[in-house]
């Protein structure tokens, strides 16, 4: 007898197909109702649940009782309960480093953009505004041979790291839980602490994972620390910065500007950020490339499928649950 898996976001015929080789594959049908109502009702026959962005924990899964595994199709997994999930022995899953180097064009598309202005000067040239040649008001700021400080240098930051230093001849600053020194060998990468990153960095990038340790890490403390001519780069999570203080810091002037994939609460409708030139938002899109979302999904699918079967998946965030 066929194990079930339940979607619980979007998934593709193709990746329906695919699952459908080895389990039985329900997926809630816009079309047929509430989603959520659809959900909750196949959830008790679910083994295997795959699928990205929906919170799932102690209150959610209390009627998952043939759950096994949660497959998620994200690399990070601060939707999920990880203690609730380890006490009951479901394995969760993620899709690591198949992002890495999207998100890494991203970031830096996110620097270039806010360093010269990109997406405020497209307004401003189809608002009609461009009559003559461009003077101070519409000057941006170089990023070749600026310093680049990246506060968790994994491997995202990494690739960022050799994108800024290789591409772009920029120093490299890094802030994190340990050193790295073969990328301080290759990168010239120089390890700060936090305070001195922000103190010396013209472009800092955001790269660590969403924990208590650090939701709301930068801060009005941490953006005064800054230089007034530099830019805040974030595409990690949106709780690791303190919105309403960047907000602040961008309105005043006391930070050049930002450059944002992400947010305390999301979708963002509507938002003080959406008033400041000075700042680029963008949709949470740092993995969003047809390629990348494929390959995603194929590992999440790789992942639930060996769960499921029995084996050891690639990409276990909680490897004590495994039985094998």
């Amino acid at each position: 007898m066929k194990k079930t898996v339940l979607a619980f976001s979007r998934i593709t015929p193709a990746m329906v197909e695919r699952l459908e080789a080895h389990f039985d594959v329900i997926v809630p049908n816009p079309k047929a109702g509430d989603i959520a109502a659809q959900f909750n009702e196949a959830l008790p026959k679910a083994h295997g649940l795959i699928g990205a962005g929906r919170p799932l924990g102690r209150k959610q899964l209390a009627d998952a009782s043939n759950l096994e595994v949660v497959s998620s199709v994200s690399v990070g997994y601060d939707n999920y309960d990880v203690g609730y999930l380890t006490e009951r022995g479901i394995m969760l899953t993620n899709t690591p480093d198949v992002l890495t180097q999207s998100t890494a064009d991203l970031a830096f598309a996110l620097i270039m953009s806010s360093a010269r202005r990109v997406a405020e000067l497209d307004a401003w040239t189809k608002a009609g505004n461009w009559k003559a040649s461009v003077g101070a008001d519409q000057f941006g700021t170089d990023v070749y041979g600026k310093t680049l400080g990246i506060v968790g240098l994994g491997n995202i930051g990494a690739a960022v790291a050799r994108r800024g230093h290789l591409g772009f001849d920029m120093p490299i600053l890094y802030s994190g839980n340990s050193r790295k020194p073969e990328l301080e060998q290759a990168l010239g990468a120089q390890f700060r602490s936090l305070e001195q990153l922000l103190a010396e960095a013209d472009f800092v990038c955001l790269v660590v994972p969403l924990s208590d340790k650090t939701r709301h890490m930068i801060g009005a403390a941490e953006l005064a620390q800054m230089k007034k001519s530099a830019i805040l780069v974030n595409i990690s999570r949106g709780p690791v910065v303190d919105e309403a203080a960047l907000v602040q810091a961008l309105r005043e002037g006391t930070l050049r500007g930002a450059g944002l994939d992400v947010y305390e609460k999301e979708p963002l409708a509507e938002s003080p950020l959406f008033q400041l030139g000075n700042v680029v938002t963008l949709p949470h899109i740092g993995s969003a490339t047809a390629q990348t979302r494929d390959a995603m999904a194929y590992r999440a699918i790789d992942n639930l499928t060996a769960a499921l079967l029995g084996k050891r998946p690639q990409d276990l965030v909680n490897p004590q649950t495994f039985k094998g």
